[in-house]
């Protein structure tokens, strides 16, 4: 098993001075970033979805081993709410396609008051096309039932496994690999998370998905530099655990708090 271990997002402002030294422009912070983790989430992407160039250029600018996984635009997802899928999907794929062999899955993230709606879901993953790896992020409790769980199953679509401060979801294995998020910690410096909190993830994943099989990561708590410096520990975690972490920047070298 791979486990890929980045962040979501790599512009933060408070990230400069502990993942990127004071002086670096931020026009270098990919550059940067890249030298030090091998994937990252464009969590950008959902707020205001990039031209191709845009996924062309930053291909070009990062190590041939560097993967990008995309959050899929609030159009679809939160405007829309999956109806009529196949415009926004299609420009969706047409964009990241910018990417080349870079590109990594794509996240759909639905809003917290978006009930569950099978038939709009079961739509919209059929539009995206075959190979491409679709990871679905629910917020509303409503979707975890057994036929959405089948439905994910059936299209082979991860279930996001989402870990908030108040919440966490079904430790579903819907494919044959998977992807999952960690939002905000319990940690006394917030809202990073602990070594116990990070070490149970890292058991769980390495006894539900075998050696052969893919997992995605990525921290989502930027703020004071959490994300990065939290990704860094769990990376040595999972790797104590016999699966294979990505490449990350030492801990020392990311201060947080």
């Amino acid at each position: 098993m791979t486990v890929w271990i980045g962040t979501s997002g790599w512009q933060y402002r408070d990230w400069r001075g502990r993942l990127y030294p004071q002086e670096l422009p931020q026009a270098a912070w990919l550059e940067a970033y890249a030298d030090g983790f091998a994937t990252v989430e464009s969590n950008n992407a959902f707020y205001r979805l990039p031209e191709r160039r845009v996924f062309e250029a930053w291909a070009a600018r990062t190590p041939p081993d560097f993967v990008m996984a995309v959050k899929v635009s609030r159009y679809l997802t939160h405007i829309r709410r999956l109806r009529d899928p196949a415009e926004p999907v299609d420009r969706f794929v047409d964009r990241v396609a910018g990417l080349g062999g870079k590109l990594g899955p794509a996240l759909l993230q639905l809003p917290p008051q978006f009930r569950c709606d099978a038939d709009r879901l079961a739509a919209t993953l059929e539009r995206f096309p075959p190979g491409m790896r679709v990871a679905v992020e629910f917020r509303h409790p409503g979707w975890f039932v057994d036929e959405i769980r089948a439905l994910l199953t059936e299209r082979s679509v991860a279930l996001c496994l989402a870990d908030r401060r108040r919440s966490l979801t079904p430790l579903w294995r819907t494919a044959d690999w998977t992807y999952l998020r960690f939002h905000e910690g319990r940690s006394s410096v917030w809202p990073c998370y602990g070594r116990a909190a990070l070490a149970t993830w890292a058991a769980r994943l390495a006894g539900t998905w075998s050696v052969d099989e893919d997992v995605w990561v990525y921290f989502n708590n930027d703020p004071r530099g959490c994300a990065p410096r939290d990704a860094a520990r769990f990376a040595r975690l999972v790797g104590r655990t016999g699966l294979r972490p990505t490449r990350v920047p030492s801990v020392r070298s990311v201060p947080a708090g």
